[in-house]
């Protein structure tokens, strides 16, 4: 390990951040995730200098960011979402596509480069950062959970298909076929866990869920690891395979461990937001670019424009096409949690930093933009998600249409 200190640090960060958001609660109900990333931006470069990054702190940030792709695929339950709903979603991401892109060449003066990295990024939804928040405020079942998981699906994998698309440095054709592979890959392997699975492999399931063998959460991280590596041997986006995993995942352990299926993930979730979750979004924090941010110049001034984007181009369009049966108290909250977005804006800056498309300052501008509305936009929601009182004084309660 390069720097056991630096990794050290990181961890008394990963154990302080919830402790934190604890001691908050009497004031407001504020994500555990922003005192991770205040604590990497506390702890790095920019501000004390106490950790930089490091390899290892590196991969096992990545490792952290496909989780957490991993867990929302994991979620996302097509059979309880519905074709009208899905259709719903897929429309409100492509007018946002279109609308971000054009925003972005709008505010580049015609840099097409630009407006394809600013324009994307604009589009994302953290669905992987909004489902605790959801699951804390029990917000995450009924029909409110389903919806939510369907846009923010959308919100998360469209960006991730832009990327391999638009990003790759490819020609869109060669894309195009790259990502058919994939997809055509993927759809076999969807056929194959959704086949039933042999007596053994429930019994195996049940006689190592408590022992040292534990092969169900063995073999998630098995598939979780194959799909990323299917991806990498494509040059596609690590996290299309994560969370493409996710869905494999949910097929296999409803199928054939329908019992301990809650109870394997519930293992599988430890690992991922006990340690590899937080360890991304405090290196993210490490990483930030604060000196460009406030050197001087226009960079600090995009920060708020940034975080108006977001909720006019993904969060408008996800209200208009929200289901009807939503009242709108609901549709408001909806708006607001697919608005919120980080990690895919961090991977998406990280490309047009590497391809010279996006400078430094405006990278961190969208980042710091992207981090205010994973601070404001889930307190926002979940105060509007509430429902108004009904003429007795008590709240009214809706039901499905």
């Amino acid at each position: 390990m390069g720097h056991p200190e630096h990794f050290l640090l990181v961890m008394v960060a990963a154990a302080l951040a919830p402790v934190l958001a604890f001691a908050g609660l009497r004031w407001c109900r504020i994500p555990v995730m922003i005192f991770e990333i205040a604590l990497g931006v506390l702890l790095g470069p920019d501000v004390l200098g106490w950790v930089d990054s490091d390899t290892v702190l590196d991969t096992l940030s990545e490792l952290g960011l496909a989780m957490l792709i991993f867990l929302a695929g994991y979620e996302l339950d097509f059979g309880a979402v519905g074709r009208a709903t899905m259709h719903r979603a897929v429309w409100s991401w492509l007018i946002a596509l279109g609308a971000g892109i054009g925003l972005a060449a709008a505010l580049s003066g015609g840099d097409v480069d630009r407006a394809l990295i600013v324009g994307t990024a604009l589009t994302s939804t953290a669905l992987g950062s909004v489902l605790p928040i959801l699951r804390d405020s029990g917000r995450l079942t009924g029909r409110f959970g389903t919806v939510m998981l369907a846009f923010g699906a959308v919100g998360e994998f469209g960006p991730i298909v832009a990327m391999a698309l638009l990003l790759s440095g490819r020609q869109p054709l060669t894309s195009a076929v790259v990502l058919a592979v994939f997809a055509v890959i993927t759809v076999v392997a969807v056929w194959w866990a959704s086949r039933p699975r042999p007596s053994w492999f429930s019994a195996v399931v049940e006689a190592t869920l408590h022992t040292s063998g534990q092969f169900a959460v063995r073999l998630v991280m098995l598939l979780l690891t194959a799909m990323l590596g299917l991806s990498a041997a494509l040059g596609l986006d690590v996290l299309l395979g994560a969370f493409s995993a996710g869905i494999l995942v949910r097929l296999i352990l409803s199928g054939a461990a329908a019992e301990t299926s809650r109870e394997v993930m519930g293992k599988v979730e430890a690992m991922g937001f006990g340690f590899l979750v937080p360890l991304f979004f405090i290196v993210t924090g490490v990483e930030f670019d604060l000196d460009a941010l406030l050197e001087g110049g226009t960079a600090l001034l995009y920060v708020p424009v940034y975080l108006l984007l977001f909720l006019v181009v993904r969060g408008l369009p996800v209200y208009a096409l929200a289901p009807r049966d939503l009242p709108r108290h609901d549709r408001t909250a909806l708006t607001f949690f697919a608005a919120t977005c980080l990690p895919l804006v961090v991977a998406i800056t990280t490309i047009g930093l590497d391809e010279g498309a996006i400078a430094s300052d405006q990278a961190a501008a969208l980042v710091g933009a992207a981090m205010l509305s994973v601070l404001i936009y889930p307190l926002v929601a979940l105060r509007a998600g509430r429902a108004p009182a009904g003429p007795g004084g008590e709240r009214e309660v809706r039901t499905r249409r």
